[in-house]
């Protein structure tokens, strides 16, 4: 019987393979900790920060607020005896 001219090793074994075409990529040290001091700076950048942009949000939030708890309590009167004998309805 003849022999196999290229050794065959068991399945997965790669101890004694030459591999070509690995391409290994680093991570430079001078950016593996991007986010070092990321609190520190928001003690003190973010919350000013923060801080300029509440009169933008708060002024909307508020009157949508002012909107959904009056239109509960304006429903809530609609659908109450009070409300329906003052809009001329039977209960």
């Amino acid at each position: 019987m003849p022999e196999a001219k290229v050794y065959s090793p068991w399945w997965g074994d790669t101890s004694n393979l030459k591999q070509k075409g690995i391409i290994t990529y680093t991570v430079s040290p001078f950016r593996q900790r991007p986010t070092k001091e990321i609190f520190q700076g928001w003690m003190f950048n973010g919350y000013k920060r923060l801080a300029s942009q509440v009169p933008y949000w708060i002024v909307p939030f508020a009157i949508a607020y002012g909107t959904y708890t009056w239109a509960k309590r304006y429903d809530a009167w609609q659908n109450s005896k009070a409300g329906h004998i003052a809009l001329h309805g039977t209960h």
